[in-house]
């Protein structure tokens, strides 16, 4: 398998992995401007941006830029945003519908 085809694909899922995180940060959250922040930097990592990003700049972000940015959402969303509680929350107005 190439290798630009497993970053892409692992782009691609951590990318909406990390956009659902802000999704639910935005509706869910107690702070709205943090799920907007997380799905802006959802964009590093779907590879549409940065082709987009190499053509209009011919600057690309290095892979460790990514994973030191998915590490710093992960514990913040993890950690300090508490996103099982949101995650709950959802459920919780889900089951009510």
């Amino acid at each position: 398998m190439n290798k630009s085809l497993i970053f892409d694909l692992m782009g691609w899922l951590f990318g909406i992995l990390v956009l659902a995180i802000g999704i639910v940060n935005i509706f869910w959250g107690n702070d709205m401007f943090f799920g907007v922040f997380i799905v802006m930097l959802t964009t590093v990592y779907f590879p549409p941006f940065n082709i987009a990003l190499n053509k209009l700049t011919g600057f690309s972000i290095p892979v460790w830029v990514k994973i030191v940015l998915g590490l710093f959402i992960l514990w913040a969303a993890l950690g300090v945003g508490e996103l099982f509680d949101k995650v709950d929350m959802m459920l919780t107005d889900f089951s009510l519908l």
